[in-house]
């Protein structure tokens, strides 16, 4: 089974919310000015517009594993990695210290990106996402060595009557975001220890893994997997193949 890329993404600047700058978010951010200049170069009028959002700012713990350095202590993680990536390829991309509930739900954004790690947070995207006017929704998640990249599309108001829909990762894996008091604020796909040790190019291997599923989707315009899974313990990459959604009709 093939996806094609919604047409309008083709006719414009592709707008992309990205929630959560640690470490697969950085790695995802470092990523896209390359697909966007790629897409500029093959001809798509405008290529990336994108936002970074997360509420936290950067603490001693992160300059260990994650690409900020001690004088950026106690700055806000989005606005340091926006105006980091602007200063270096010419960009005005954006960073915002925000929560996606902070972001309005008809604003106008194409692609959120999700590089976040517990069950509250994916909960807080998936209600954002299914009442705002997104059209593609990829989530990232790890554990020390190992992780996974889905991309779907919410069932929302612009998505519920398409035809070969992408389930989104809650859909797919409602677990993810289950309710559970006990581990609520672990992260949903990993153990609490992934917090303190992960193996190292784990962020990096599978955020350019989900570039690579991206480029295919939007500089070729079209995809034949929504997702996969990657362990660095045994080496092994596999791709999901494209699932059909529940009828939404």
């Amino acid at each position: 089974m093939i996806h094609k890329l919604d047409p309008q993404l083709l006719e414009r600047p592709i707008r992309i919310l990205v929630v959560g700058c640690g470490g697969n978010g950085s790695a995802i951010v470092s990523g896209l000015p390359y697909l966007h200049q790629a897409m500029l170069a093959f001809g798509h009028p405008g290529g990336l517009q994108v936002t970074l959002i997360d509420p936290d700012t950067v603490s001693e713990t992160n300059c260990v594993r994650q690409p900020f350095c001690r004088t950026e202590i106690g700055f806000p993680k989005a606005i340091v990695l926006a105006h980091r990536t602007n200063l270096f390829w010419g960009l005005n991309w954006q960073g915002m210290q925000a929560q996606i509930q902070q972001i309005a739900k008809n604003a106008e954004v194409d692609l959120v990106i999700g590089c976040v790690d517990t069950r509250k947070a994916r909960r807080a995207i998936d209600k954002w996402a299914l009442h705002s006017r997104v059209l593609y929704w990829l989530d990232l998640g790890n554990n020390a060595s190992s992780g996974q990249f889905i991309l779907g599309q919410p069932k929302n108001r612009v998505n519920h009557k398409r035809k070969n829909r992408l389930p989104s990762v809650t859909e797919l894996f409602p677990e993810i975001a289950t309710r559970n008091v006990k581990d609520d604020g672990q992260p949903s796909c990993s153990a609490a220890e992934a917090l303190t040790r992960q193996e190292p190019f784990i962020n990096q291997n599978l955020a350019y893994q989900a570039l690579g599923m991206l480029t295919q989707l939007l500089r070729h315009g079209s995809v034949s997997y929504q997702g996969g899974f990657c362990n660095l313990s045994t080496g092994q990459v596999a791709p999901m193949p494209i699932r059909a959604a529940s009828a939404d009709l």
